[in-house]
């Protein structure tokens, strides 16, 4: 299958808010999410899971998920994001019209996050939402988006040259995070070796 992908040279065509944390080669920056892994985070409610999961139920088939997803405008990008030492994001599927559209949807995730199991078949392990920053300032945060009354992590700086200041927020709904529902890595996601 030809499947479109954000490459470094096609970022530069991608609204800077389309960019996401798995584009910097496979590992990002400590201080991407680090400062937020400490912090407890609650669990969503049963009934805000089963929103998310009736919504992205499309994206789960593993024979039809990658299709699914590419349908549905999502790119995938060039490498499987982990921080070693902490965990996985996996491979991420960025939709950019979602990702510059300044809007927070529950059934519209702007990320897609996938694994890739021994033969080579995609699983998707959770979503994740993202929002540019609107002042682009660091030590400001009073646009820090919510969904379901769970604040996003940041306001953090961009993981890639042109990447905005921006908000992000994990939501690992079908791998188990030993980390926590919310949290931004997962300590059992574990990208394949080159």
């Amino acid at each position: 299958m030809n499947t479109p992908r954000i490459t470094r040279r096609r970022v530069g065509i991608l609204a800077p808010a389309t960019l996401c944390s798995s584009l910097v080669g496979g590992h990002l920056a400590a201080d991407a999410h680090s400062t937020h892994a400490s912090i407890p985070k609650p669990r969503p409610t049963a009934a805000q899971r089963t929103v998310v999961r009736e919504a992205t139920r499309r994206f789960r088939n593993v024979a039809a998920a990658i299709a699914a997803a590419i349908a549905a405008g999502y790119l995938q990008t060039d490498a499987c994001a982990e921080l070693p030492g902490v965990g996985g994001m996996g491979y991420h599927f960025v939709n950019p019209v979602l990702s510059s559209d300044g809007r927070i949807d529950p059934t519209q995730p702007e990320i897609l996050l996938y694994t890739k199991d021994s033969k080579g078949r995609w699983n998707l392990a959770g979503v994740e939402w993202f929002m540019a920053d609107g002042d682009q300032d660091l030590g400001t945060d009073a646009d820090r988006p919510t969904l379901f009354s769970h604040p996003f992590d940041g306001p953090m700086t961009g993981h890639e040259p042109g990447m905005p200041v921006h908000f992000d927020l994990h939501v690992w709904l079908y791998m188990l995070n030993p980390g926590g529902q919310l949290s931004a890595w997962n300590p059992r996601l574990h990208c394949p070796t080159p």
